[in-house]
């Protein structure tokens, strides 16, 4: 079974579908929806239904679809006046895909059919997802339209370039499914705790050069920093700025991926983006050294003989340490969270990192347990605080302990914005 997405969990989701081709894609939008936990209820437009049948979105949702505005019974409402409840019900409208037909009609107030009318009577944000081939996005007649809505507050999440049914190649794709979520998430979550907040989380295990081809690093994914960045991001963050080193993972839809490869990159990217973040959460792996003179050539194997070979290594900078000394100067970041991979000791260890770098908070968890730390997708972690304090998470997924860490570091700037 899925897991379900907290952000989701019991939302009431409307789901506009109109007449497109990339209505098949709204189908999978709303199986996805409702496997993380949103209740979704389809309204779908007399040309959509030219596409797929009300049946499909049904068996995917379990809910009725809603088709017309008349016919009471059947796949219309209970009654003539129901709409007013499915608008105002609601946690958020997505219309998905959104044709320039419907851009149309929405932009100029038109009331003539189920979704038209339903947008009219929502009180919940409206997210657009427009979906046509051809050059029809670019058209300053479409453009105008969304200029209108987006200035009453419409969310739009725009058209990827590729390839058209007709054949032709532009912009006005419908993304798939896993980026409309991620738009879904930033909509439903932008009056969250990290409301106009902005954040630099760091990730993955850097890689420190030996020669062109060889590189000195460790076993972290990048996976918790990853989860961190999208529990920010829910919970509303105005900016995510993610500092990776990872390699392979997605990047969550509203971050702005850094991507850096040593831990010198590193330091230098948390220090540009650091100097103005509220938050700074140091989830990623950072080598502790490295080749103080790298080779610029393949370093070869001698085949005359049994010799192995012998490297010299040097410190690298401890990032944590510079930001401890520049925010004793200018106060930035406010809250600075730091992490502690240990294999024994663990909260000797953790504690004394925690006073020694000068965090707000620390995770601390036991990289020898199979079942949390590198390379999985569960944890168990240890959340240690300035004040002495102590909170433990049993064993849960990376995503639900990257929620409570936020909702940790929120309260904590909270507290200091007196609010």
């Amino acid at each position: 079974m899925a897991e379900t997405i907290t952000i989701l969990e019991n939302k009431r989701i409307l789901l506009g579908v109109t007449g497109s081709i990339a209505v098949y894609k709204a189908a999978d939008l709303a199986s996805k929806l409702t496997q993380a936990g949103a209740q979704v209820d389809v309204i779908m437009t007399e040309a959509a239904q030219r596409f797929v049948t009300p049946l499909t979105f049904q068996s995917v949702t379990g809910r009725p679809v809603y088709t017309s505005l008349w016919d009471a019974g059947g796949e219309g409402l209970p009654t003539h006046i129901a709409h007013v409840g499915l608008g105002e019900g609601a946690d958020l409208l997505v219309i998905a895909p959104c044709t320039a037909n419907t851009l149309a009609r929405l932009a100029h107030g038109h009331a003539d059919d189920l979704l038209s009318v339903t947008a009219l009577a929502a009180r919940c944000p409206l997210v657009i997802a427009p979906a046509m081939d051809g050059g029809m996005y670019s058209q300053e007649v479409v453009q105008f339209n969304l200029r209108i809505l987006q200035g009453r507050g419409a969310l739009l999440i725009e058209p990827e370039e590729g390839r058209f049914a007709s054949g032709l190649v532009g912009k006005g794709r419908l993304p798939e499914t896993l980026t409309l979520i991620g738009h879904i998430r930033r909509a439903l979550g932008r009056d969250g705790a990290l409301k106009g907040r902005k954040v630099v989380v760091t990730a993955g295990g850097t890689r420190e050069p030996i020669d062109p081809v060889r590189f000195i690093s460790n076993r972290s994914s990048g996976k918790q920093g990853y989860a961190l960045a999208q529990a920010a991001l829910d919970a509303g963050a105005q900016t995510v700025t993610l500092i990776s080193a990872a390699r392979g993972l997605p990047t969550p839809v509203g971050a702005d991926l850094i991507p850096v490869g040593s831990a010198a990159e590193m330091l230098y990217a948390v220090l540009t983006f650091a100097a103005s973040a509220d938050l700074l959460l140091m989830a990623a792996a950072v080598a502790d050294f490295m080749l103080p003179d790298v080779s610029t050539h393949k370093i070869k194997k001698r085949e005359d003989g049994d010799e192995g070979l012998t490297l010299t290594l040097a410190r690298t900078p401890d990032i944590l340490t510079v930001v401890k000394n520049r925010r004793a100067e200018t106060g930035m970041p406010r809250v600075v969270v730091g992490f502690a991979a240990e294999s024994h000791n663990l909260l000797a260890n953790a504690q004394a990192k925690l006073i020694r770098k000068g965090l707000d908070l620390l995770v601390a968890n036991d990289i020898t347990a199979p079942d949390a730390g590198f390379e999985v997708d569960t944890n168990r972690i240890i959340i240690l605080d300035a004040d002495g304090g102590q909170e433990a998470l049993d064993l849960t997924t990376k995503t639900r302990a990257a929620e409570r860490i936020i909702a940790r570091a929120a309260a904590l700037l909270s507290d200091q914005s007196g609010s």
